[in-house]
């Protein structure tokens, strides 16, 4: 289906992530991420988004700058907080009380961190323990860090009307991610990110949303124009 859609003209498409939904058994995006890219050229592709709660923020961050020089420039890097109640119970994540959203903020600030910061540091957060070390022996050092500067697109994606994972990406300026269950829904997700982002950032200018956290968006070429078309509404 990505093959087509690049082949279309589309411009984007994210595959998210679950672990205990049998529609959708993606526990690991950017395998599936990294297989489109050897089939596509020109289409940008993404997890949409990763389960930051369930995902070492070290970890995650080499990898997807790792998976960022593979793509040659097209990955964008969408987080999520996890909505199923069935993966909070496998990784014993309390979403009910809004864990699996404290976990996903210090996550993606970790990995930020990780990718910008210059210099050696300690970061000793609620969930986890990072430690950039500095150079040992005389070779041994971070060094992995995204082909696009200063990191790729990071895309946010929400579900529960008001979300507050959507209301971070209003805070930071990043891509809001609407599953788009209906048009309350995603009016809700809009209004919480811009009123966020006019909070924090009150001359910026409003960003479009993606519709479908696992949603393709693009341009639709007609007779060698190319126009402007809305984002489907349902998933790749």
């Amino acid at each position: 289906m990505i093959r087509w859609l690049d082949e279309l003209g589309f411009t984007e498409a994210w595959i998210g992530e679950h672990h205990t939904a049998p529609w959708e058994p993606h526990p690991a995006p950017d395998l599936l991420v990294a297989q489109a890219l050897m089939q596509t050229k020109n289409i940008r592709l993404g997890p949409g988004g990763f389960l930051l709660p369930y995902h070492h923020p070290a970890e995650l961050a080499n990898r997807v700058a790792m998976l960022d020089h593979i793509s040659g420039g097209r990955l964008n890097f969408g987080v999520a907080a996890s909505g199923l109640p069935s993966d909070w119970a496998m990784f014993n994540v309390d979403g009910m009380s809004g864990v699996n959203r404290d976990m996903t903020r210090e996550a993606l600030d970790i990995i930020l961190k990780l990718w910008s910061s210059p210099e050696p540091f300690d970061y000793k957060g609620k969930f986890w323990h990072v430690t950039k070390p500095d150079t040992m022996f005389g070779f041994l050092k971070p060094h992995i860090k995204p082909l696009q500067s200063p990191h790729p697109p990071i895309g946010v994606a929400g579900l529960s009307k008001g979300s507050d994972t959507l209301k971070l990406a209003g805070e930071q300026g990043f891509l809001p991610m609407s599953l788009n269950l209906n048009p309350a829904y995603v009016g809700s997700h809009w209004e919480v990110g811009r009123d966020r982002r006019r909070q924090d950032r009150p001359h910026a200018r409003p960003r479009r949303v993606a519709h479908g956290a696992r949603g393709v968006r693009g341009r639709h070429r007609r007779g060698g124009d190319e126009a402007r078309r809305p984002a489907p509404t349902w998933a790749a």
